[in-house]
């Protein structure tokens, strides 16, 4: 079986590893910086532990958005589930869209690594098995804005 689609993107914030972490952790600081522009999040289930699950909906914060949603017109609600968690350096999670449409269908893992670098943290988003719904442009445009909002957050 051949491999699916790999995306990445990394920005350096100017925070430690130990707060990037942190953020990486909190539901409620996830909710806040996890959805990319345009959207609000809010964090429906969270167990922050490895084998631990959570269930995050995001929503568009408008009607005149380009996309639709994976799981209805306006919002998109992902299942999650940890999978390695190792403090102030990296965090590995398998996240399932609650989608009807197959484009969206399957798992996705997402690896959060940290690396401390001069002025502060960089940190790098590896999304593998991405489904074919989600246009390589947008999800770019989407890691890059979840990036800033997480500089945001922490600087």
């Amino acid at each position: 079986m051949a491999a699916g689609r790999v995306d990445s993107a990394s920005r350096i914030i100017k925070a430690s590893p130990h707060v990037l972490y942190r953020a990486l952790m909190d539901p409620e600081a996830l909710a806040a910086w996890r959805p990319p522009e345009g959207m609000t999040g809010e964090m429906l289930a969270f167990d922050g532990r490895e084998g631990g699950r959570y269930r995050m909906s995001l929503t568009y914060t408008g009607t005149g958005h380009d996309l639709r949603g994976k799981t209805s017109e306006h919002a998109d609600v992902v299942e999650g589930r940890f999978l390695e968690l190792v403090p102030d350096r990296r965090v590995v999670e398998v996240v399932e869209f609650d989608s009807d449409d197959p484009a969206f269908a399957g798992a996705m893992t997402i690896t959060t690594a940290l690396a401390a670098v001069p002025g502060g943290t960089e940190v790098t988003i590896r999304c593998d098995n991405v489904p074919e719904g989600i246009r390589p442009e947008d999800h770019q445009e989407g890691m890059a804005s979840t990036l800033a909002n997480l500089a945001a957050f922490t600087e």
